[in-house]
């Protein structure tokens, strides 16, 4: 049988994301202010605080990070 086992050439439908080196860009992201939940410093995070989710500044999510 001719072909048995062959799929043609492959589609990669999200981007070509797995080729190494490969990095996405969708430009700046937009900060939010925040208190940091342990230290209480202010901080800027890439996403939007929720008030029921802690929220750590950059020093202090390593700590956590490492836990």
């Amino acid at each position: 049988m001719e072909g048995f086992g062959r799929r043609g050439p492959r589609r990669n439908f999200g981007g070509d994301n797995r080729r190494p080196g490969f990095k996405r860009s969708f430009g700046p992201r937009e900060m939010h202010k925040a208190i940091c939940s342990d230290c209480k410093k202010e901080c800027e995070v890439p996403f939007k605080p929720r008030e029921d989710r802690p929220v750590y500044c950059k020093e202090c999510y390593e700590k956590h990070k490492e836990q």
